[in-house]
């Protein structure tokens, strides 16, 4: 099984920064994708940011230039570094792990969610 923890949540004001974090753990193979979603108060839940191999990105246009998204392969976890927040930005943060497991001498890729950390931007 893989299993994913948000954390860094909380309150700040606006203007100010915080910084999530996503660790995976479990019997993987390697991690294919990590991104974070945004789920705003009576809202479905959206994509903010991706980073896949290779370091690549893609970034929700509401966060460019605000979010950075990073990835630490030797510790299977993601940062979501969250500068010039806006109330709009409140909601829960989820992560999302794409993972590759062996399983019988094969690889499947999985797709697995974190419970969500809570991001309270004051106006």
């Amino acid at each position: 099984q893989v299993q994913v923890v948000e954390s860094g949540g909380g309150l700040v004001q606006a203007g100010g920064s915080l910084r999530l974090s996503c660790a995976a753990s479990g019997s993987i193979f390697s991690i294919n994708a990590i991104a974070w979603y945004h789920q705003a108060p009576g809202k479905q839940r959206e994509l903010v940011a991706v980073i896949k191999s290779g370091a690549r990105t893609i970034y929700a246009d509401a966060v460019k230039g605000r979010f950075t998204i990073s990835r630490d392969d030797a510790k299977n976890t993601a940062y979501l570094q969250m500068n010039s927040l806006k109330f709009e930005d409140t909601g829960v943060y989820y992560c999302n792990v794409e993972a590759t497991r062996l399983q019988f001498g094969n690889q499947y890729t999985y797709s697995y969610w974190g419970q969500g950390t809570q991001v309270t931007v004051s106006s």
